[in-house]
């Protein structure tokens, strides 16, 4: 995480939300407080893609999952995709 910045806008430093645990970060989210972007990080893989290479069914998927956890901000107003939109 030190070393991590946005794709998009290069903001750093990033924040870190862990929905599940092992021994690393199994399912969580990474989010940019800058421009409200998140990059979930699905089977301890980050997906840190830019929007045009994202897809919407996949990350519309995965924030349903974890709506419970996942920011506000982010179901409400997060980018490229938001649940309020869906």
């Amino acid at each position: 995480m030190e070393i991590l910045a946005c794709p998009i806008d290069k903001h750093h430093p990033l924040e870190l939300y862990v929905f599940e645990e092992k021994d690393e970060v199994v399912e969580g989210m990474i989010v940019c407080p800058k421009c409200n972007r998140f990059y979930p990080i699905i089977e301890e893989i980050p997906h840190m893609l830019p929007d045009n290479l994202r897809t919407k069914e996949e990350d519309l998927k995965f924030l349903k999952k974890w709506a419970g956890k996942v920011p506000r901000k982010i179901v409400e107003e997060g980018k490229p995709y938001c649940l309020s939109t869906d």
